[in-house]
């Protein structure tokens, strides 16, 4: 007979795994604060017995410096959890690109664990290959190497805080725009490529605005191929999240690039975000569904507010119909307007 009582339903437990330096710890810290119970490093053999004894919610950070440190023992772990009905384990996966990591540990002068005499991109490209697994196998990868601490701050809390823990929620839905020219968001699922469409760019009264200005909005889609790539994007998009749901994912990520990462990329963001608000207000398994938006490359020009905005409700119906017809490609549950936003959140002009 168990003397420790029946575990709660649905413990909630977050693995945090990663590369040094990618941001564990600080992703560990902001758990902290939203009530788990943080350990850091706990010996690998001890780690099943100690999530199924925790009481409340708990964040276990398991990386490359624990003792005996095996990927694949790691990732059987976390299969045998997701097995048991009472514990609800997460796996997420922190990093960073290589030139981040090699500036980090340069400014913080501390030794990689996996090259302690030896190069650090030695330990690094080491790390990479012995999580692979890990990465492989993880609920949601951030990628910490242009993200601000209270972005990742924030972006933890979206994902683990309170409003995430109904068991309603079932799949988080991330639309990200952004600029070709400074990399592809390494956690994206699905990539769409809009650089084919007319370049706002060159029309000098439409360069210093954004994809969330009704100007630019006008122009990008008075483009004759974008109605068509509008009703492909949409369709595929909403055919394919629902089969994501059936495949168990509680993340997807969807990114849009062009090549600034300010015009066509924004405006396509937000018309598909209003496409799936209109999704999920109509009810049905869909409305479980959360929605985030972020502009990346507006967040980069200083503007932390055009990071991880949250979707949740429908645009409102009394803004301006841009293209004055309803639509319902990404929501076959009831008809969105196309041309509505959703309340935006305006980026600082550069």
């Amino acid at each position: 007979m168990n003397d420790s009582g029946p575990v709660p339903a649905q413990t909630r437990v977050v693995l945090v795994t990663g590369l040094s330096g990618g941001g564990k710890a600080s992703a560990l810290r902001a758990l902290e604060d939203l009530g788990y119970a943080a350990i850091d490093n706990p010996p690998l053999d001890i780690l099943e017995e100690l999530v199924r004894r925790q009481q409340g919610r708990c964040a276990v950070g398991v990386d490359a410096r624990t003792r005996g440190f095996d990927a694949e023992a790691v990732s059987a772990t976390v299969k045998r959890l997701q097995a048991d009905p009472a514990v609800r384990p997460e796996l997420l996966y922190m990093w960073a690109d290589e030139a981040t990591l090699l500036r980090r540990y340069t400014e913080t002068r501390r030794r990689h664990p996996l090259a302690p005499q030896g190069r650090v991109a030695d330990g690094i490209a080491e790390e990479i290959a012995r999580t692979a697994p890990l990465r492989e196998l993880a609920d949601l990868i951030i990628d910490t190497s242009d993200l601000p601490l209270p972005a990742l701050r924030r972006l933890v809390e979206r994902h683990f805080g309170a409003e995430s823990d109904a068991e309603s929620v079932r799949m988080v839905v991330s639309l990200i725009s952004f600029s070709y020219a400074h990399g592809l968001p390494r956690e994206a699922d699905l990539v769409f490529d809009a650089r084919f469409l007319r370049n706002p760019h060159y029309v000098p009264t439409l360069r210093p605005l954004t994809g969330i200005d009704p100007e630019v909005g006008a122009f990008v889609a008075a483009d004759p191929d974008y109605p068509e790539f509008f009703d492909r994007l949409a369709g595929l998009v909403g055919l394919l999240l629902p089969r994501f749901v059936q495949e168990g994912k509680k993340y997807a990520t969807i990114a849009i690039g062009c090549t600034g990462g300010r015009h066509r990329s924004v405006y396509t963001v937000e018309r598909l975000a209003a496409a799936l608000a209109r999704r999920i207000a109509s009810g049905g398994a869909v409305s479980e569904w959360r929605l985030y938006v972020t502009h990346r490359e507006l967040a980069r020009e200083g503007n932390n507010a055009a990071f991880l905005a949250e979707r949740s409700v429908p645009p409102d119906r009394s803004e301006a119909r841009q293209n004055g017809k309803d639509d319902d490609r990404c929501g076959r549950e009831g008809p969105y307007d196309d041309g509505d936003a959703p309340a935006p959140v305006r980026a600082q002009e550069a």
